[in-house]
């Protein structure tokens, strides 16, 4: 088997699972092993009518939320912040007043940046009670603070700090607005000025937050959560924030994974802690722990051997950017629907992970393993 008849054989899967669903209006793969010599760059559907195509613009949802904790990374390398800091130290009194009530004990003054990274602060979700509201009323407009203020005056905790695994944008929202408070700077701002501009990613920007160096012949595709289009809602951006918001076309969310595998955006160690201090994120995501943002596969008996090891992240619109260290391989890819939020992840592991290993195996390349 040749590279070309496994590239060949990912992308007809990739297709035939877009053409058998008629909720994917758009869908898109990138595919990048120099070690397997496969360069796959596919897309499907159209966009506004014109058909897909893998330069567009790709908003992938909660993949954003690894470029946040990378930036809180820098910051932690330049000793600007620690992992292990209370997050009052960088946010408001009023901000921070009652932020963790739980069971009429005070945490606030507990939680860490590590539990934000982690999700682990025990802090309620905002982002679909606000996503509601907004579908309800469209005029209905919240800043990121805003957000958070709503939260601890309508929401409960759902945990003590450190006390287990609970997916919420608030946590990201936090990590936000203490980026902004050390830097005195926006959040897109710096995104720019560390992880955008110094890679090259001059076709990436913030939704709603900001625009790209160089604005690509492309769309933008779109992306759907029940239906709706998420980039046609006024004001959606508000509540995208740090907890995701990067778009960029693939080939640029690939230079970011490439430069943060090899160490020039964090180093080595301080890569090593975000993938390796992690919490299994139970039920209903089972076989995969949570690091500082970066999803990883755990060892699961005739469901996911060793060999499938793989780390990065996902967001709910189907969308996921991992690295594959068996076959030094960069899978990134969205289907750009909500009904896609646990099948993109069985569709990378069970078939193109799969198909890499089984031409890896066929060709008699060793396995690396990190």
């Amino acid at each position: 088997m040749k590279e070309e008849d496994v590239q060949n054989k990912i992308e007809s899967l990739f297709r035939n699972q877009v053409r058998n669903d008629g909720r994917v209006k758009n869908a898109y793969l990138l595919v990048d092993s120099d070690k397997l010599n496969i360069h796959l760059n596919a897309a499907a559907g159209t966009t506004d009518g014109s058909k897909a195509h893998i330069g567009q613009p790709n908003h992938l949802a909660s993949v954003g939320k690894l470029f946040t904790a990378a930036l809180i990374g820098i910051l932690h390398e330049k000793r600007q912040l620690y992992y292990d800091d209370p997050v009052g130290g960088y946010l408001d009194a009023d901000l921070m007043r009652g932020l963790h009530v739980f069971k009429g004990k005070d945490y606030s003054d507990q939680i860490t940046i590590r539990h934000l990274l982690m999700q682990t602060s025990g802090l309620n979700d905002v982002f679909y009670h606000l996503w509601k509201k907004k579908m309800e009323n469209p005029d209905f407009r919240i800043s990121p603070r805003g957000a958070i203020i709503w939260g601890k005056e309508n929401l409960h905790p759902k945990a003590v700090p450190g006390g287990r695994h609970f997916y919420t944008d608030t946590n990201y929202f936090l990590l936000g607005l203490i980026i902004e408070s050390i830097t005195k700077k926006g959040f897109h701002e710096v995104m720019h000025e560390l992880i955008f501009k110094p890679l090259g990613m001059e076709h990436a920007w913030l939704y709603g937050l900001s625009e790209p160096e160089t604005a690509t012949d492309y769309p933008t595709a779109r992306l759907y959560i029940k239906g709706q289009d998420l980039l046609s809602i006024e004001g959606i951006h508000e509540i995208d924030y740090a907890g995701g918001s990067v778009i960029a076309p693939l080939k640029d969310f690939l230079t970011f994974m490439k430069a943060l595998t090899s160490h020039r955006i964090l180093r080595k160690e301080i890569l090593h802690r975000m993938i390796e201090d992690d919490i299994p994120m139970g039920f209903p995501i089972l076989g995969f722990n949570y690091g500082y943002s970066i999803w990883k596969t755990g060892t699961v008996p005739l469901i996911l051997p060793r060999d499938y090891y793989c780390w990065g992240c996902v967001g709910v619109t189907g969308a996921f950017m991992f690295y594959h260290p068996g076959t030094e391989s960069f899978i990134i890819g969205t289907f750009n629907d909500f009904s896609w939020r646990g099948k993109a992840l069985r569709f990378m592991a069970g078939k193109v992970i799969k198909e890499l290993l089984q031409y890896q195996e066929k060709e008699g390349i060793k396995t690396s393993y990190c």
